[in-house]
């Protein structure tokens, strides 16, 4: 068995290495709009470069939030052991893996095409601006999707050198499917957060939480609706929003009572519905009816 220092698995922690559900979630839209950029699969480098630039973009999120958050984290019951708020790793430390997780991500692009260049520089600034939205907004969940939805324009420049209007309404999808599915991590840490005056989604909702990640989950597969028209999808596709439909219901269900274990599966098992609607991208265009 493979076994690593004190100091590297830390590393590791900060970059959530131990916890892929981030990565898998920022994975499965990246995989729809490439998907949807190339008519089916998308060319080769330009899907590997995505797929290693999620990762690297996710590990970068998670260290600059850390950093941001590292006095917040001791006086919230889940995050206080992470290894910026306990000291294990200096600030400057993660503000340097910062840095070099970016160059990195940087350095893929790179071997695409100016536009997808340009696009990038937006989702570093989005992504380093969404840390410090919950200082001064309650809506720091839809910061989080612009950020999140980013690769969405990205991977058709990156296929297809433009980014057309239809674009748009797969962007939205994902903007609110992340605000629905943060609100519920929101939920775990809501008791610790208004104690600290941290905001969120699941503060500014309150007692309405359920209905409006529910109301936002429908806009979600409204969207997803409208872009599947927009692309020209058939039964597979849209049978998989069906699917993705009832999973959302199922949420809902678990998190009722809004406990934050049941709270936090719910969150997590958004990456059934990401793996759902790819696996019927998958099938609508590689084996149509």
């Amino acid at each position: 068995m493979l076994r690593v220092s004190r100091r590297t698995a830390d590393f590791l922690h900060l970059m959530r290495v131990d916890r892929p559900i981030g990565t898998l979630l920022l994975l499965w839209p990246t995989l729809w709009a490439l998907w949807f950029a190339a008519g089916g699969l998308p060319d080769i480098p330009i899907l590997i470069i995505f797929v290693l630039g999620v990762g690297l973009m996710r590990a970068a999120g998670c260290v600059i939030n850390d950093y941001a958050d590292r006095h917040i984290d001791l006086h919230v019951t889940r995050t206080r052991e992470r290894p910026l708020a306990n000291g294990r790793i200096r600030p400057g430390e993660a503000l340097a893996l910062f840095t070099i997780l970016c160059l990195a991500a940087f350095a893929l692009v790179l071997l695409t095409n100016r536009l997808t260049v340009i696009l990038s520089l937006g989702a570093v600034a989005i992504a380093a601006i969404y840390p410090f939205a919950k200082r001064y907004t309650h809506l720091p969940q839809l910061v989080l999707g612009a950020a999140w939805a980013w690769s969405v324009p990205m991977a058709f420049a990156a296929q297809t050198g433009e980014v057309p209007r239809v674009v748009w309404p797969l962007y939205t999808g994902v903007v609110l499917w992340t605000i629905a599915f943060d609100t519920f991590y929101a939920m775990v840490d809501r008791g610790d957060d208004l104690k600290i005056g941290v905001k969120s989604t699941a503060i500014l909702f309150a007692e309405q939480d359920l209905i409006m990640i529910a109301l936002l989950q429908g806009l979600t597969l409204l969207a997803l609706v409208i872009s599947g028209q927009n692309f020209a999808r058939g039964t597979w596709y849209f049978a998989g929003l069906a699917i993705a439909a009832s999973l959302f219901l199922y949420q809902l269900a678990i998190a009722r009572h809004r406990e934050p274990d049941a709270c936090f599966r719910a969150f997590l098992h958004n990456n059934i519905v990401g793996m759902v609607i790819f696996t019927a991208i998958l099938l609508d265009y590689h084996w149509p009816d």
